[in-house]
């Protein structure tokens, strides 16, 4: 269908006025479809407009008693005419469920055939559950009624009440956007608890029962802990009722922020042993979502151009609330290393765009630009903006606009006449040079004979003369550290350091948004130095110097990968050492650099590092699944899965068994057989995926056509399912084995719109792109697909950011 434009929207905005939805949802029709009946309520200034829906079939519709011709349907849409001052449409549907985690999304547990339903509306999917007025300006309170299995559970947006076996109402809303609206419905198992007058709890899957009660108690802290600290923040209370957190199957995103009833991916309910930074990054989206439900519920933005905004404040949030609040202290390591360079690496691609785009773009376009920059970049400019202003003035402007706003929608511009009433001044050229401008500067030093230099360049295509406010660290031979503060607001700042220090670092505590570049003096004594440098962020900062430094092809990748080889035998975060893996794999072996001899070095560093580990460390668990990534020792690992040579302090459980598979796959020391008999020991959903990873990844023609039918042609897959697969498809030392696929990628991925809807369609085609083909034609390929319009934005997006990884690496190849 024709995505929502935002002159569409705001004529239809004008026009309308919406009193309330009732909905009710009959979940007992069968595994393909559910019933849908809406009745809306509202005004009009306007003759005619149209309501959103998406049915299998629509039964009937009527309009202030009045029949409409359900045959009038056409591309989601259905035209109204003869619209009174005051009005009521009732619009009756069969819907159907879906497997790719939008709309009402239904999945069977493979552990025990139970099916669960929830239903996610995020960006466009409401329609395919209920009729609307599907933009985000149009606010209303939500009536639900819910017909589902006696022994089900449900759950949404407003208290629910079960008022006899199997039928549920729940409690009117606020008003909500209809992005927001959810229901969760299934045999899920709950645990309660209450905080502050407000009742919580938290779903997940029978199937994942014994681990939610494991998991519950670090839930309900970092819940609680956070709605203490946001309520001292913002001086206003939580609003929506309830507060439930539902463990969902399938879920695409990390979570998504419904008001009263916030969805995550279940994998965050661990069944297995996870690293400490695994749980910090959990504390993090449970504490970004709770942000939400003041920064994007309560105040919701216009248009989506400044869907930016909301995710920008909950990501700064998250980090900022996170160490306030929680017991986790480790957030902006986190952030430096892997929110950071996630967003550091959108912002250098063809496809960057301003944190804070203008309203042109329509709905599902403006979905391509929710990336690493509305995320990442956003938030390291409003913590830079916090820092700039002052916490003070920063907190007076955000509460002013929640209260200003409260329930319905608002713009950047009315934040930042917020923030200038609170006292802040120069937002505007503040804002044109940090939010409006694309790209990132390049901050350099260079010594001279009494200190050094710090230098700031622009991006030629995108110049700013934009402020940073940042700390610079020295360091001595014997790793002792000076810090300096400083404010480069030209383009040479003199910087006030012993010119004989080791190593210098330019924004050592990561507070800015730039591109760092560290002098050759420092580059020569690095190696050294390293293990000195105790300050998490700090080191990040460094390692991501070196990563964007090999990615522009001014830095050697072997030069790089010592980098690695040297920070893995003492490294203490878990985290930092998931990245130098992530790397390695991403980036490095087979991509920047052949995959052999670097493959084998990584190896034995970590196997050498599991002689040396603390026993049941988070660095040992994260050190363990790297040596089964990257070891070809397949009789030591076949030994693991069978209990024999594990290290001490490492379990051998689910997760970690199919990891040890996978790489067993990949090596071709095991079969079909093989991985079938692991399912059976994890005959769960999970399991499952796992299971289709591995499948994937198997060195045999038949397995890597099935995989690839899979990708391309299976409509029916679901969505986990789909993307493991592709991650399993590609490998560097089967590069003859799947030479064939790189053509077949760029004829058919492009038919794969056709099967699909909604993010799947942008993520499968991401995965299933040829990344180890590092060859000029590919580059060729892409841009040609690139340039067919009509081939899916999203297939076209997800392509142009593989081809220009791709091009940094053909140029990486060519320089070194």
């Amino acid at each position: 269908m024709p995505s929502l434009t935002v002159d569409g929207a705001r004529t239809r905005a004008a026009a309308l006025s919406v009193q309330s939805y009732d909905v009710d949802l009959d979940l007992t029709q069968g595994e393909r479809t559910f019933g849908s009946t809406t009745t809306i309520r509202f005004s009009a200034t306007d003759s005619s407009s149209w309501v959103d829906v998406k049915p299998d079939e629509l039964i009937s519709v009527t309009l202030n008693g009045t029949a409409v011709d359900v045959a009038g349907l056409n591309d989601g849409r259905l035209e109204l005419t003869g619209l009174q001052p005051e009005n009521e449409l009732v619009v009756v549907t069969s819907m159907l469920y879906s497997h790719d985690g939008e709309g009402l999304h239904r999945a069977v547990d493979a552990a025990d055939g139970l099916a669960y339903t929830y239903a996610m509306s995020f960006l466009d999917a409401g329609p395919r559950i209920f009729a609307c007025f599907d933009q985000p300006d149009l606010k209303a309170p939500y009536r639900f009624k819910v017909t589902a299995p006696e022994e089900w559970l449900v759950l949404g947006n407003g208290a629910a009440t079960q008022v006899s076996p199997g039928r549920w109402e729940l409690a009117e809303t606020k008003p909500l956007s209809t992005y927001f609206v959810t229901v969760v419905a299934g045999p899920y198992h709950q645990i309660t608890d209450a905080h502050d007058g407000i009742a919580l709890s938290v779903v997940s899957r029978q199937s994942l029962k014994d681990a939610l009660e494991r998991e519950a108690a670090d839930i309900f802290e970092v819940t609680k802990g956070s709605f203490d600290a946001y309520h001292r923040m913002f001086g206003y209370r939580y609003p929506f009722g309830d507060y439930h957190q539902a463990f969902v199957p399938e879920f695409n995103a990390g979570a998504m922020e419904n008001p009263g009833c916030v969805t995550f991916r279940d994998q965050m309910v661990f069944r297995s042993a996870v690293t400490d930074g695994e749980r910090s990054q959990r504390a993090r989206t449970i504490v970004h979502e709770m942000a939400h439900q003041w920064f994007g519920d309560t105040v919701t933005m216009k248009w989506w151009n400044d869907l930016w905004l909301n995710e920008s404040f909950a990501e700064y949030m998250a980090h900022r609330v996170s160490t306030e609040a929680t017991r986790y202290s480790d957030n902006w390591i986190d952030f430096a290393y892997m929110r950071k360079w996630w967003g550091l690496q959108a912002d250098q691609r063809s496809s960057t765009h301003p944190v804070a785009a203008d309203a042109v773009k329509d709905a599902l376009a403006s979905l391509d630009d929710f990336d690493g920059i509305s995320y990442a970049k956003g938030a390291a400019v409003l913590k830079q903006l916090a820092a700039y202003l002052g916490d003070d003035v920063f907190l007076a402007g955000v509460n002013a606009h929640i209260a200003a706003n409260e329930f319905g929608n608002a713009t950047f511009a009315d934040l930042v006449a917020k923030w200038t009433e609170a006292g802040a001044v120069g937002l505007d050229d503040w804002a044109q040079a940090w939010l409006r401008t694309p790209g990132l500067d390049t901050i350099s030093v260079s010594r001279t004979a009494t200190g050094f230099k710090l230098h700031r360049k622009a991006p030629e295509a995108y110049p700013a003369a934009r402020p940073h406010k940042l700390t610079v660290g020295g360091y001595d031979a014997e790793g002792r550290r000076t810090t300096v503060d400083v404010l480069i607001d030209a383009d040479e700042v003199d910087v006030d350091l012993d010119p004989s220090l080791a190593v210098v670092i330019p924004d050592a505590g990561d507070d800015s948004w730039a591109k760092i570049r560290l002098d050759s003096v420092s580059l020569e004594n690095l190696a050294a130095l390293l293990p000195k440098i105790e300050d998490g962020v700090t080191r990040a900062v460094i390692l991501n110097s070196v990563r964007d430094a090999v990615a522009d092809a001014e830095l050697d990748p072997r030069t790089g990968f010592d980098v690695v080889l040297g920070m893995l035998p003492t490294e203490t975060s878990d985290i930092a050492v998931g990245t130098l893996l992530n790397w390695s794999n991403t980036h490095l072996l087979g991509v920047y650099l052949p995959y052999e001899p670097y493959r084998g070095q990584l190896a034995d560093v970590l196997s050498a590092r599991l002689e040396t580990v603390e026993t049941g460390s988070s660095v040992q668990l994260s050190v363990a699944r790297g040596f089964a990534r990257f070891s070809d020792d397949a009789a030591r690992l076949q030994g693991w899965l069978a209990g024999d040579g594990v290290p001490d302090g490492v379990t051998m459980d689910a997760d970690l068994r199919w990891i040890v598979t996978l790489q067993l796959a990949r090596l071709g020391a095991i079969g079909e057989a093989e991985i079938d008999a692991e399912l059976a020991r994890d005959s769960s959903s999970e399991g499952i995926v796992h299971a289709t990873r591995c499948r994937a990844a198997l060195p045999t023609a038949a397995a890597k056509e099935r995989a690839w039918t899979q990708i391309t042609t299976d409509a029916d897959i679901a969505n986990y399912e789909l993307y493991a697969a592709a991650e399993g498809f590609w490998h560097p030392t089967q590069a003859e084995l799947t030479a064939s696929y790189v053509d077949r990628f760029f004829a058919e991925i492009p038919g794969t719109e056709k099967l699909r809807s909604g993010w799947v369609v942008g993520t499968s085609a991401q995965g299933a792109f040829p990344r180890y083909a590092i060859e000029q034609r590919v580059v060729d390929r892409a841009a040609d697909l690139i340039a067919d319009e009509s081939v899916a934005a999203a297939i076209r997006r997800a392509v142009g950011d593989r081809a220009d990884d791709l091009k940094r690496a053909l140029a990486v190849r060519s320089a070194f």
